[in-house]
């Protein structure tokens, strides 16, 4: 199978190719030529098999130009009882008679980020090999906060590969802040950026557009790639867990083979719905996305108005890895209800470019919204329902899950739908220790307190225990301390690689 831009669909390369150059030419996404189809049969043969077996019915219909050995060699490096801490990877924890949760956050860096960003390097290492590159990869990734922890983490010490991560400054969590900057390997480098995740992801973006700099790299024996969800080796794995989640609810006997589920995803690059979206072009029985944002609610007026605009006031919330107002995957969705028009997105993505947004036609709005639903809430809602859930069912969520499922509940109060839904988990509460406690009692409880002794503190009153990566960061030294504009971005990619 090959793979055609979002804004050139005469580009056409392997699946090998676009993993390894991350974002095309002229600013596209990769996106396969064609969905395979999976069979209702096929779907429960899943059933029995393990999460790394899943994955490799899943991968192996998109990744045809692996071989059988090279696919598996990838999987079973990346998805580990080790890593993950359970055999499941990602288990289904029911709730109750409608509510299960996929939790994704049970990998080294405790977010759902390495669902993709622990399989990515033996993917792109793999690609690399199949495609006889000569240079280094340099991996440049800008962070709302997961992404960057997981993919250094992914990439440390992988050979042939170096990889800088740009995050916001003062825009993640105290605890996302301290994975990063204490991050060890001997291919690694952070730095933050002053502003929000949006700058960040526009100077990065800069950069891989920049045929002049990229020339320079490549006399230099550099070559560019993403770790971001632009890349499609980090959107393919997360269409796996969907089917997964599915195999497991059907394990369990808690639907009927064929029997639609709902998805709700707290999102802000749209990657993690649009993974659930293309399991459903494959065959799996969804009913509705609901897509959930917290108050930088660009993607909610987006589904429901069909305007998208990112001329509004961004806000700093709890929930910060959905602190983004400009959705990159997106526009994959859109080629793809566009019946895969490059001249529209190439129009659209312009215009939001040049004035900050654009306005979709009116037969894609409504195919959009024949499928998708969407919400937001704010901060106090998203405290609210951390402290109703673990009141009603003894059960902690992070921020972003809260946003979630504060989102999906006002979606039954309006519509009353009781489709048994998936909730996507994406994140650890000890991740974000200080608003889940403060959702939990109040703000007396974290007052002078740091950041592991509000950890220990969770673990009691969740009744969790504390993921072993987080605890060990209060021994580890602060190795990266660079802060930077965000017109220094390239400036600082080529004082780590020492090229001028």
């Amino acid at each position: 199978m090959n793979y055609q831009s979002t804004r050139d669909k005469s580009i056409s390369v392997s699946a090998a190719q676009a993993i390894k150059t991350g974002l095309s030419s002229e600013g596209g996404l990769f996106v396969p030529e064609s969905f395979p189809s999976v069979s209702l049969n096929e779907i429960k043969s899943l059933i029995s098999k393990s999460y790394n077996e899943r994955a490799f019915f899943v991968l192996s219909k998109f990744l045809t130009d692996f071989s059988q050995e090279e696919l598996e060699k990838c999987i079973d490096s990346a998805y580990t009882k080790e890593k993950f801490g359970t055999d499941s990877i990602a288990p289904v924890y029911k709730l109750n008679d409608t509510i299960y949760f996929l939790e994704l956050w049970h990998g080294p860096t405790c977010a759902f980020k390495d669902m993709a960003l622990q399989i990515l390097p033996h993917l792109l290492t793999t690609s690399m090999k199949k495609t006889n590159e000569d240079k280094e990869i340099v991996i440049l990734v800008a962070t709302s906060g997961d992404t960057g922890k997981a993919a250094l983490e992914g990439f440390k010490d992988v050979g042939g590969t170096r990889i800088i991560v740009f995050y916001p400054d003062n825009g993640v969590s105290e605890i996302q802040k301290l994975q990063m900057v204490t991050q060890e390997g001997n291919n690694v480098s952070v730095a933050a950026v002053t502003g929000n995740f949006d700058d960040a992801q526009n100077g990065v973006k800069k950069i891989f557009t920049d045929d002049e700099y990229k020339g320079l790299l490549e006399r230099n024996q550099f070559k560019l790639s993403s770790a971001n969800s632009i890349n499609w080796g980090r959107l393919v794995p997360q269409i796996v867990y969907y089917f997964s989640a599915y195999a497991e609810l059907l394990k369990n006997n808690e639907i009927a083979a064929g029997e639609k589920i709902n998805v709700v995803v707290p999102t802000g690059n749209f990657g993690n719905i649009l993974a659930a979206y293309y399991a459903k072009k494959m065959g799996l029985p969804i009913a509705k996305f609901i897509c959930a944002s917290n108050k930088n609610n660009v993607l909610t007026d987006f589904i429901k108005t069909g305007v998208y605009n990112k001329n509004r006031d961004f806000h700093t919330t709890i929930s910060p890895s959905m602190d983004i107002l400009i959705s990159s995957n997106l526009e994959r969705f859109l080629y793809d209800l566009t019946g895969r028009s490059d001249t529209v997105i190439r129009e659209w993505m312009n215009e939001l470019n040049t004035t900050g947004s654009y306005e979709i036609s009116d037969d894609v709005k409504s195919k959009m919204q024949e499928m998708f639903c969407a919400g937001y809430c704010d901060d106090s809602e998203t405290m609210e329902t951390i402290k109703k859930c673990a009141a009603d069912y003894d059960y902690v969520m992070d921020t972003h899950t809260a946003v979630a499922k504060a989102v999906y509940d006002k979606y039954v109060s309006e519509t009353g739908d009781k489709t048994k839904t998936v909730i996507a988990s994406t994140a650890s509460p000890f991740k974000f220790n200080q608003s889940v406690l403060i959702a939990l009692e109040d703000h007396n409880a974290v007052l002078g307190k740091d950041e592991f002794t509000l950890l220990r503190e969770l673990a009691e009153k969740s009744n969790m225990q504390i993921p072993k990566s987080l605890f060990e960061l209060k021994d580890k030294s602060v190795v990266f301390d660079l802060v930077c504009d965000k017109d220094e971005m390239k400036q600082v990619v080529s004082d780590f690689l020492m090229v001028n």
